[in-house]
């Protein structure tokens, strides 16, 4: 069984890098999750655009408000689309935890920093809605994979996106795979997104001078997408602004199947499930 697992991340892992295979691998790990045990609100307007949607998972027998985690998802702020991380959101569920999954506007109708304000209009949606999802407004958490993760420790890092209600709510951080000290840029499109080849101020890195919310950040060290240094040299200089921080490194994961060890049939390939659950049982 390990063996087939570690074969299908393998494939999953290599298919990615386009838009249909980023839909296409999500499907294929969708089929195998339980439909049972939450509930899924789809298509909620958290503002205005076609874009500016999520889906809600609630967790089945909930005994009181739950902690409420938005999920932001990567694919180099070009692609991706919510419809696809059911996988995901399973993995949350099962533990009693209401999560939400957003679109958002994508490159080339977005630029830096079009995507972050998109993902700061849903965290303060969840905020004043949480209670209608079972949610506990006080307890929300950011969470995000590659791409996703640079625009979640960004909310947190950069004061500009979320005023003092949202931030007072936000527990806490998980980055997997993140870019967050990436410059300078040498693909055209980076470029452009990010309105020059080095930008300081695109970067979560350099806005650490402060304590900030707990965050957990990993990363695969086979990852050859995104530099595990960068969730390192984050991870330090937040150690050094005395904020929490856990740095967890799988030797065995790359960039994409270290989010697959999220979906059931994978999580024995990493313990970043349990991780997750624990850093947010924590906070």
């Amino acid at each position: 069984m390990e063996g087939k697992s570690q074969m299908l991340a393998g494939l999953i892992d290599a298919i990615v890098e386009s838009p249909w295979g980023r839909d296409f691998a999500g499907n294929l790990l969708n089929a195998t999750i339980p439909r049972g045990g939450y509930r899924v609100v789809r298509d909620i307007t958290y503002g205005d655009g076609a874009w500016r949607k999520l889906d809600v998972y609630v967790p089945k027998g909930l005994k009181g408000p739950a902690p409420v985690v938005l999920f932001i998802f990567g694919g180099g702020w070009e692609f991706g689309t919510k419809k696809i991380y059911r996988f995901l959101a399973e993995a949350f569920t099962s533990a009693g935890i209401v999560t939400a999954v957003a679109d958002y506007r994508l490159y080339p109708e977005a630029r830096y920093p079009d995507f972050l304000e998109d993902n700061a209009l849903a965290f303060r949606f969840l905020h004043e809605r949480a209670a209608e999802f079972g949610g506990d407004p006080e307890r929300l958490f950011l969470a995000g994979h590659s791409a996703g993760a640079y625009n979640a420790v960004m909310l947190a890092a950069d004061p500009r996106y979320l005023g003092a209600p949202e931030s007072e709510a936000l527990k806490g951080v998980i980055g997997i795979s993140g870019l967050y000290d990436f410059l300078p840029l040498t693909s055209p499109v980076m470029i452009d997104l990010f309105g020059g080849d080095n930008v300081r101020e695109t970067q979560p890195i350099e806005y650490v001078d402060r304590k900030m919310a707990p965050m957990l950040l990993a990363h695969g060290s086979l990852d050859d997408v995104v530099d595990p240094g960068n969730s390192r040299r984050m991870a330090a200089k937040l150690s050094e602004f005395g904020s929490e921080v856990v740095l967890r490194e799988f030797a065995d994961a790359g960039h994409t199947d270290i989010l697959v060890s999220l979906a059931r049939g994978f999580r024995g390939r990493t313990t970043l499930r349990q991780d997750i659950i624990t850093f947010i049982r924590a906070h």
